[in-house]
């Protein structure tokens, strides 16, 4: 079921535009590319009721910022699609 989940959250934000990173894992890189982008989106995210941790250099590459999401077998779909669209609108407060 964590692979499901995955897959289902990896495709539902692809199909929104976010760049994922590939990978079959249950932990799903959203990038950003800029610090302070994923810092303000990771506390949009946070007010929208999703604790999402924005990393960035030196823990990642510099340029390659990214929040990771971390799916379990308890996620629902709908709470899925509910993370997703958080993501849809903490983007659209960032970023335009």
């Amino acid at each position: 079921q964590v692979m499901e989940n995955a897959r289902f959250f990896r495709a539902e934000m692809i199909s929104h535009g976010f760049e994922i990173l590939p990978g079959e894992h249950p932990i799903v890189p959203v990038m950003f590319g800029d610090e302070h982008v994923a810092v303000a989106v990771a506390k949009a995210l946070f007010d929208r009721g999703i604790y999402a941790v924005a990393f960035s250099y030196p823990v990642v590459p510099l340029g390659r910022a990214r929040i990771r999401i971390q799916l379990s077998a308890s996620h629902s779909e709908d709470e899925i699609r509910e993370c997703v669209d958080a993501f849809v609108q903490a983007r659209a407060l960032v970023i335009g």
